[in-house]
């Protein structure tokens, strides 16, 4: 017979077949059938309750049967404490062994949701609600049970269960406690470093890293909300509060720098408007050395304005620079004109060089008038010509300077022949002249530098003139 056929003395009677004849004694009441929960109730609580056995051994059914017995009217009864109390009435057919092994049955059935919850006990993953509310079905199932079997065990089973399940809560409790702890100090942590890089924000903040950190927090957060035990609405408010006003200090200091940021562009831009402005009214003048200089002016000004923002300077640059190159490049043409008529000039000089320098040597004081007036002929047409390149100017005036020096020597040897101590003298200056000479020769012989080379030998052939005069 299954379980539902007979959970009351009333439904056994019920269902069981008519005797042929009735009964002497009538059936006593039924005892009050223990509140259940509604079925939908039920359904919504889920309590986890022991699997029923489909059969259990002769040895287990045996020991229980052995707490009940069957009258011969049918009725059942318990052994409960030091009486009996009666289950249910039982009247198929198969006799008081049937009636004994179904009432058995019953008893190993509730025995063993007692076991399964006990077992349950020991897991990690029961609730404390499943807890409550498996062990008030069962209370409900082991007051004055219709079954046959050790009752005071199943009270005293009972009794160890409620026990075990205080002491479960109490640990479920401690471990959530531990738990909620750990959470609270995890997401701290987060709190924490985001605190920490709002007090660090200042002028030197690269501000798209600090966003992606606090991004990559709040991603944080968030995956602790969905993996981590949940922690009361009231410290998680506290925590969110500290996390947020972090967030709102970065999102605030962010936005006043890019406003910050965005004036100084715009005045870097303004600054730089009006440089361009000037440049484009210099920027065809002539007088190479003052623009030169009010342009270097102009870039100094230029690298203080600061950024106008990357798309903004790229294109004021431009305009800046082309106003430059404008300017730069004229004067560089005239330079080059410049050299190139500097090099033509240092050509016509040289080769007055050449016609000077053949009026050498001088041998006598009628000589050194004429090469005098052919040299002034000379130095007129010099003056004329005009510049040449600064690197040769010192080489070719020592060249010509030489040649007067020479010339000049000759002159200067005529009158001082009739002078009493011009022996004396002319002793001296040859001795000083062969020294000077054998010395130029040394640093001729020494040097590699060809424009400081035939400086020394200009000045050389010049004394070499003068020691021929005074000889």
């Amino acid at each position: 017979m299954s379980d539902e056929t007979a959970t009351t003395p009333e439904n056994v009677s019920a269902n069981a077949p008519k005797a042929s004849a009735p009964s002497k004694a009538a059936p006593k009441p039924a005892a009050p059938k223990p509140h259940a929960p509604s079925p939908a109730a039920f359904a919504k609580k889920t309590p986890k309750v022991a699997p029923v056995k489909s059969s259990y051994s002769d040895e287990e059914l045996a020991k229980a049967e052995a707490f009940g017995r069957v009258a011969d009217d049918g009725t059942v009864y318990v052994k409960d404490g030091d009486g009996e109390r009666e289950i249910g009435q039982f009247t198929e057919a198969g006799g008081n062994d049937s009636a004994l092994r179904l009432y058995a049955t019953r008893y190993l059935d509730l025995k063993a949701k007692l076991d399964f919850l006990a077992t349950r006990l020991k897991s990690q993953n029961v609730k404390p609600h499943d807890i409550d509310d498996s062990l008030k079905l069962l209370e409900q199932e082991i007051t004055n049970p219709p079954v046959v079997g050790d009752i005071a065990a199943l009270r005293t089973q009972f009794e160890e269960l409620k026990a075990a399940g205080a002491a479960k809560k109490e640990e479920l409790a401690a471990a959530r406690k531990a738990a909620v702890a750990k959470a609270i100090e995890e997401r701290t942590a987060i709190v924490e470093k985001a605190e920490a890089l709002a007090a660090s924000l200042g002028d030197s903040t690269n501000w798209r890293s600090t966003a992606d950190k606090f991004r990559a927090l709040f991603d944080e957060w968030q995956a602790h909300q969905r993996t981590s035990v949940r922690i009361d609405k009231a410290q998680a408010d506290v925590l969110w509060k500290r996390f947020s006003s972090a967030r709102t200090v970065f999102n605030q200091s962010r936005r006043k720098w890019a406003q910050n940021r965005d004036a100084e562009r715009a005045r870097a831009k303004s600054i730089k408007e009006a440089i361009i402005e000037e440049a484009d009214g210099i920027k065809d003048s002539t007088d190479w050395g003052e623009t030169s200089r009010k342009f270097n002016e102009l870039m100094d000004r230029w690298k203080k304005a600061g950024r106008a923002g990357r798309n903004d300077d790229d294109a004021l640059w431009a305009r800046f620079r082309e106003a430059a190159d404008t300017f730069f490049n004229a004067r560089q043409a005239d330079r080059d004109q410049i050299d190139s008529s500097e090099k033509e000039n240092l050509a016509a000089k040289e080769a007055l060089l050449v016609r000077a320098e053949a009026l050498l040597p001088v041998k006598d004081v009628k000589a050194a008038k004429e090469a005098r007036q052919a040299l002034s002929k000379i130095q007129d047409e010099w003056d004329q010509i005009g510049y040449v390149p600064r690197g040769d100017v010192h080489r070719i005036e020592s060249r010509l300077d030489a040649v007067e020096k020479q010339i000049k020597a000759v002159e200067d040897a005529e009158w001082t022949q009739s002078d009493p101590e011009t022996d004396a003298r002319k002793s001296s200056f040859e001795e000083q002249l062969t020294a000077q000479l054998a010395e130029l020769s040394e640093k001729i012989a020494a040097e590699s530098d060809p424009k400081k080379k035939a400086a020394l030998e200009a000045e050389k052939a010049t004394k070499e003139q003068w020691l021929n005069a005074v000889k």
